[in-house]
């Protein structure tokens, strides 16, 4: 018997009291807040559950066990973990007293279903022409940031974006917790290393970042920029390495590049403020943000085009779509529509070469108004 499926036997053992919601496919979340207080998110919606662990040390059996999976021990040095399920659900644990009622973890299932771009369409997350435009984006190999807020969909939107790089093309995945399912032949995925309890053998995304660039990649895919190695991203994407794509935190598209900005000096490399943003405008193409609304839908609620620094040194975007709500109704229903503007990548000679491809979106990357321009 294989190891994965050695553990998939006895953490199913040890998780038998949430074994059921680990089944329910309507089931994304479960939340562990102490061993009797148990919580799931189920069609967007937070429901307290009736399940619980017989004991303290029953939970944290279960806790243990799962952090073996991925060679990790929760000791009080090492407080905060993440680790993962053997069907690829993210595991997050806080050992108490940070967590003042109990060690609490939390579980972010691992899609069974693969969605791919037109599941997306059918489930209104975006629309065809918004499609075309993001395949077109991505064949063209533009650089691109999915930001949204906790749970809104970013790693299964990327998954959907990867699927439209070509077969041929060699990937190298970084991740911190193994999330990202790339369906092409050649992929190469590294996953970052905690340092031991002796404060030994630490792998940091930023490390990882490092050696893919000896790894002769076409592109590189980082699950998720959240420190200092956002300098050395950026600068691969203005060296060389184009089609590279990434999820951060933020709340608009706007403000993705601020929070972009924010993480690069996190760096401590000195670099000239006007220096940084010139550098953060020249790596990032396209920012797609997603949003979860109150009833569970994610959809995607705008995509833009970064363009170059105003006149004062700021940042500058063109909304290509926009998510515009259902006037006639109370409720947070829209879709997600063409702005009317115009591509910056216009005389991109890739994008001229794959319009030949473009049946929706011909009109979105005319000649007019084209190159990475002020606004």
């Amino acid at each position: 018997m294989a190891r994965s499926d050695i553990f998939a036997v006895t953490i199913r053992h040890f998780l038998a009291p949430v074994a059921p919601y680990l089944d329910d496919p309507a089931v994304s979340e479960i939340m562990v807040n102490r061993p009797d207080e148990i919580y799931i998110e189920r069609a967007g919606a937070l429901v307290r559950t009736e399940a619980r662990f017989e004991s303290e040390d029953a939970f944290l059996a279960a806790v243990n066990n799962i952090l073996q999976y991925t060679g990790k021990r929760l000791t009080p040095d090492r407080p905060l973990l993440d680790s993962r399920l053997p069907d690829g659900s993210r595991v997050h644990v806080i050992l108490s007293p940070l967590s003042r009622k109990s060690t609490c973890m939390t579980i972010r299932k691992f899609a069974k279903t693969m969605f791919d771009a037109d599941n997306l369409v059918r489930l209104n997350t975006w629309t065809p022409m918004a499609m075309e435009y993001m395949k077109m984006v991505v064949l063209a190999e533009k650089n691109l940031l999915v930001s949204g807020g906790t749970s809104s969909g970013k790693t299964c939107l990327l998954n959907v974006l990867s699927g439209f790089i070509p077969n041929h093309q060699r990937i190298v995945v970084i991740e911190d917790s193994a999330e990202l399912e790339l369906q092409q032949e050649h992929v190469v995925s590294l996953e970052s290393r905690d340092a031991d309890r002796y404060g030994r053998g630490q792998i940091a995304i930023r490390d990882l970042f490092r050696s893919s660039l000896r790894l002769r990649p076409d592109r590189i895919i980082i699950g998720e920029c959240r420190g200092g190695e956002a300098l050395e991203i950026i600068q691969a994407m203005t060296s060389g390495h184009a089609g590279s794509m990434s999820t951060l935190h933020a709340n608009s598209c706007l403000d993705s590049l601020n929070r972009l900005e924010t993480l690069c000096m996190m760096s401590k490399v000195d670099l000239p403020l006007h220096a940084l943003r010139a550098q953060v405008t020249s790596a990032i193409d396209v920012i797609v943000q997603m949003t979860r609304f109150g009833d569970g839908r994610r959809c995607v609620t705008e995509i833009a085009e970064v363009l170059s620094l105003d006149a004062q040194g700021r940042y500058q975007v063109r909304q290509m779509f926009v998510y515009k709500l259902d006037e006639s109704s109370d409720s947070a229903l829209g879709q997600l529509v063409w702005t009317g503007e115009k591509s910056s990548f216009g005389e991109d000679p890739r994008v001229r070469v794959l319009l030949k491809q473009a049946t929706l979106t011909a009109q979105i990357f005319s000649r007019e108004n084209a190159g990475k321009a002020s606004a």
